[in-house]
């Protein structure tokens, strides 16, 4: 995810509310058994589900709310702007 996250860089993960995503948002969802962070490319509110992309534009797929665990709201302890009004209390 360079430049949005570099390796080793600590997170900080809330619970999301999938229905308030937007494009450029980074979730931490469950692809193929396995827990990623991924950015959001676009989204499909019809059937409740988000595009999730790398940084470099490579698509990955769609994957349905159930399986979006969380929203990035911070790097490096730097707050990720919008992300807070998305999480799920």
């Amino acid at each position: 995810m360079v430049p949005l996250i570099r390796s080793r860089q600590q997170v900080v993960v809330a619970p999301v509310d999938p229905s308030k995503l937007e494009p450029g948002d980074i979730v931490l969802a469950r692809v193929a058994g396995t827990v990623y962070l991924h950015l959001v490319s676009a989204l499909d509110p019809a059937r409740k589900r988000v595009q999730i992309s790398n940084n470099r534009g490579r698509i990955n797929g769609w994957t349905t709310h159930d399986r979006v665990y969380g929203i990035c709201t911070a790097v490096d302890g730097t707050p990720r702007t919008a992300a807070a009004t998305k999480v799920r209390s």
